[in-house]
């Protein structure tokens, strides 16, 4: 039946068909980048990630491009503040972003800095000045006239009707409801920095930064935008406007927002002491492979509720995965085989329920029931040889979306900790961090030739020496099973 997706802009869920072939083109905002993310953010950065992964799982080619917004109201007032120009101070946080939406293994899209395409944007208010979309006032701002754009609330299903011609609203995020003229080019105020351009003197308004960037990478009309619940409105209304309103052509075909996500069933503020960046859940030694399962464990439509008790619950679901295909590769199975059709239907239930509109609930319960179902067939001497390349293949196929299945949080979380020194935050270190980071202290090279003299050891019955090596490889934070059949390890 192939992908189903809620489309924000028809409010319902239809089945998505790209516009141009084969070929996906897909819009997704990205960071403001004037502190750390958190961990909201990035549920909606994994949601988008899931279903880039999905949208190539499927076979269509993706041109998936980002912004970085690299200058808007925060930035400019931070950055004075600390006496940093624009790009000295952004490029922290860039680099920070960056660097966590890696530990997330979030796939990398194209990168489209705004502070980079400043000149088409004032192009672009240029335009839309000439079709009578735009005014200049006294200072040398640019505003949208959206009295002119009969089409402005379809998104966001809100009633524009008795909105006030001509009154503006000059900050870039706003929450009231009642429309306003938006703010397309700001002139600069004394002390702020500030751009040379045909219209003049300033920098562009948050939201032009989007509809020119998009349509520069992806073209006038393109296949998906993506970005959290909170941008819909006046984020992504006004970017359908200004865009709309200087093609005549629709922007995009489909809207996927991801809603926000509760920490132990609380709205996320600092001020309620629950906000949390992707770096203070690991200062607290929790994985982040248990973090990126906890964020994809539900559909990107519903809240998530993030909780301590379900990072637990996903570090764990994560040594059932990582364990269960450490039961399957050295394989000590007898030849021949039982039963495929466990491995096939399990991948049949993944994709539909990842068809389901990114089901991934569903998908999860799949591929647990497999390894559940699996583990009792191995117990049970049931699981041949020729089972395992398509058990393996399945697992496989749950990893190229969900990604937690390589064992690499060790240097991960060491990075983290390296991070924290550097940082002055030393009093925030845990003992867990401490230990995960602990575990990176031996290669992989390092344990594999520790075990294979523990086994001789074994071999030779010389315990004694066995053992010492074991609890060696545990104080570098290392769990070691030892079976009738193999010596098998993993970090911690």
């Amino acid at each position: 039946m192939g992908l189903r997706l809620y489309n924000t802009l028809s409010g319902k869920i239809e089945t998505f068909h790209p516009l141009r072939g084969n070929e996906v083109r897909m819009y997704a905002c990205g960071p403001t980048v004037y502190d750390y993310g958190h961990i909201g953010n990035f549920r909606t950065f994994v949601a988008v990630d899931i279903l880039r992964r999905f949208l190539l799982q499927s076979g269509f080619s993706v041109r998936h491009v980002m912004n970085i917004t690299d200058v808007d109201d925060k930035i400019i007032r931070n950055s004075a503040q600390e006496g940093l120009s624009v790009k000295d101070y952004t490029a922290r946080y860039e680099k920070a972003f960056l660097e966590d939406s890696s530990t997330l293994n979030i796939e990398q899209p194209i990168l489209a800095r705004a502070t980079a395409h400043i000149q088409e944007m004032a192009q672009f208010v240029a335009e839309l000045e000439k079709k009578g979309f735009a005014y200049r006032t006294d200072d040398g701002s640019y505003y949208f006239r959206i009295a002119k754009f009969p089409g402005y609330g379809k998104l966001s299903k809100k009633d524009f009707a008795g909105m006030e011609d001509g009154a503006r609203v000059d900050v870039d995020e706003y929450e009231k409801d009642n429309a306003r003229d938006f703010a397309l080019w700001k002139a600069p105020k004394p002390g702020e920095a500030f751009w040379e351009s045909p219209i003049g003197r300033g920098r562009p308004g948050w939201h032009i930064e989007c509809s020119s960037m998009s349509m520069r990478e992806l073209g006038e009309t393109f296949d998906l935008h993506a970005g959290g619940e909170d941008l819909i409105f006046p984020h992504h209304e006004n970017e359908i406007a200004q865009s709309e309103a200087l093609t005549g052509k629709l922007f995009a075909q489909f809207w996927f927002h991801a809603r926000f996500l509760l920490v132990e069933g609380e709205k996320m503020s600092k001020s309620a002491g629950n906000f949390f960046t992707l770096r203070d859940l690991a200062l607290k030694g929790y994985k982040p492979s248990s973090i990126r399962l906890l964020l994809a464990s539900a559909p990107y439509r519903p809240q998530l509720n993030f909780t301590f008790d379900g990072l637990k619950q996903m570090a764990s679901n994560v040594d059932k995965l990582r364990n269960f295909k450490l039961r399957l590769s050295p394989g000590q199975f007898p030849s021949g085989a039982s039963d495929a059709s466990l491995a096939r239907e399990t991948l049949e239930h993944m994709t539909s329920a990842l068809d389901d509109d990114l089901n991934t609930a569903q998908a999860l319960a799949a591929i647990f029931d497999m390894v559940r179902k699996a583990n009792v067939m191995i117990d049970g001497g049931q699981i041949r040889k020729d089972d395992v390349a398509p058990l393996l293949a399945t697992l496989d196929k749950f990893d190229e979306i969900f990604a937690v299945l390589r064992d690499d949080d060790a240097p991960k979380m060491k990075a983290i900790l390296e991070w924290a020194k550097a940082e002055g935050r030393e009093k925030d270190v845990s003992q867990e961090l401490l230990e995960a980071a602990g575990a990176q202290g031996l290669s992989d090279s390092d344990i594999e030739n520790r075990i294979a003299e523990m086994k001789a050891a074994r071999q030779a019955r010389n315990f004694q020496l066995s053992d010492a090596i074991r609890a060696e490889l545990t104080s570098a934070g290392l769990l070691i099973e030892i079976t009738k059949d193999s010596v098998r390890w993993r970090r911690k």
